[in-house]
């Protein structure tokens, strides 16, 4: 699953609305959340990358610091929520 430019306000139901919609599809098959493309996370995304995260424990592909910070904030413990927007 590919993610591109900001995961913030409408987009987050447009991201949502797209894994519902593949989630069945996956079966024994490992998902993988392509981030190299993605520039911001809110609150509200990040929670979304965590359902994803933990649904699957999906492969999270990275190419830079930003997106590298974005997947530890992903695979992150729940209590660890209180950090915030990502920038």
């Amino acid at each position: 699953m590919r993610l591109e430019g900001r995961m913030v306000g409408a987009w987050i139901p447009e991201c949502r609305q797209a894994w519902l919609a593949l989630k069945p599809s996956l079966s024994s098959k490992k998902l993988a959340l392509d981030l190299r493309g993605v520039t911001f996370i809110d609150e509200a995304g990040l929670l979304l990358m965590r359902e994803i995260y933990d649904a699957t424990r999906a492969d999270l592909i990275t190419h830079s610091p930003l997106t590298k910070h974005f997947a530890q904030q992903i695979t992150a413990s729940s209590s660890d929520n209180s950090k915030g927007a990502l920038e």
